[in-house]
C-alpha cells in the first residue's frame, strides 16, 4: 500500500512552502498526496505566487474541499502516514489545539493526533505574542512537531529557492523521505583532517 500524506495549506504567508512540498512529493511513486487548502490559503496563492489553483491542485493525487467534513481523511479508519500543514496560520493552529474541527484541515489534523500519527506544523507568523507561544506549546504537548520555516545560513543560500528547499527538505527528513534538496551540514574541518 502507498503511504498517504495529507498536505494542508492554510492562510498564512508562505504558501510556496506547501507548493514546493507538493512538487517534490509528486515525483515519488510510492506516495499518495491528499491536499486541502483553506480559503485564506487560496487567497495567498493568488497574492504570493504565479500559480493558478487548477495547476496547483494537479500536483496532488487527491484534492479535498475544506468544507467536506465527510472526506476520507476525516476518519481515523482511513490510514495515513503523516499530515503537514504548511504554512500553518495561527487560526488553523488554534483550531488544531482546541479540536475546533469546523473545517476539513482541522478535522484531519485532529484525526491524525487522536490516531497517534505524525502531524507536522509549519507556523508562519512573526513576531509571536504569548497566545501564539501558548498554542505552539500545547500543540507540541499534543504530539505535533513544530517546524518554523527559519532559514539556515551555514549552507550559503544563493536564492529564495535555496531557503525554501532547506525548510521543505527538513520536513521531508522528518517524514523519513530521502531527498537531495537540503545542503547538509558537513561539520567544521580541523587542521588534522
Amino acid at each position: 500500500m502507498m503511504d498517504r500524506i495529507i498536505i494542508g495549506i492554510s492562510g498564512a504567508s508562505g504558501v510556496i512552502y506547501g507548493i514546493r512540498l507538493l512538487q517534490v512529493l509528486q515525483d515519488l511513486s510510492d506516495i499518495e498526496t491528499h491536499l486541502v487548502i483553506t480559503p485564506g490559503g487560496k487567497l495567498n496563492i493568488s497574492l504570493e505566487t504565479d500559480f493558478d489553483l487548477k495547476t496547483l491542485e494537479q500536483l496532488a493525487d487527491v484534492v479535498h474541499s475544506n468544507r467536506n467534513l465527510g472526506a476520507s481523511i476525516a476518519s481515523g479508519s482511513f490510514k495515513t502516514k503523516t499530515m503537514v500543514i504548511i504554512p500553518c496560520s495561527m487560526r488553523t493552529l488554534s483550531g488544531v489545539v482546541t479540536s475546533y474541527a469546523n473545517n476539513l484541515i482541522v478535522r484531519a489534523a485532529d484525526v491524525v493526533l487522536k490516531e497517534r500519527r505524525q502531524l507536522i506544523l509549519v507556523p508562519r507568523e512573526t513576531p509571536l505574542h504569548t497566545g501564539h507561544c501558548e498554542l505552539l506549546y500545547k500543540a507540541s504537548l499534543m504530539g505535533a512537531t513544530l517546524v518554523p520555516p527559519n532559514p539556515a545560513f551555514y549552507n550559503h543560500p544563493e536564492s529564495i529557492d535555496d531557503i525554501i528547499n532547506h525548510t521543505v527538505g527538513r520536513v521531508l527528513d522528518l517524514i523519513g523521505l530521502d531527498n537531495d534538496i537540503v545542503k547538509r551540514w558537513q561539520g567544521i574541518g580541523s587542521k588534522n583532517e
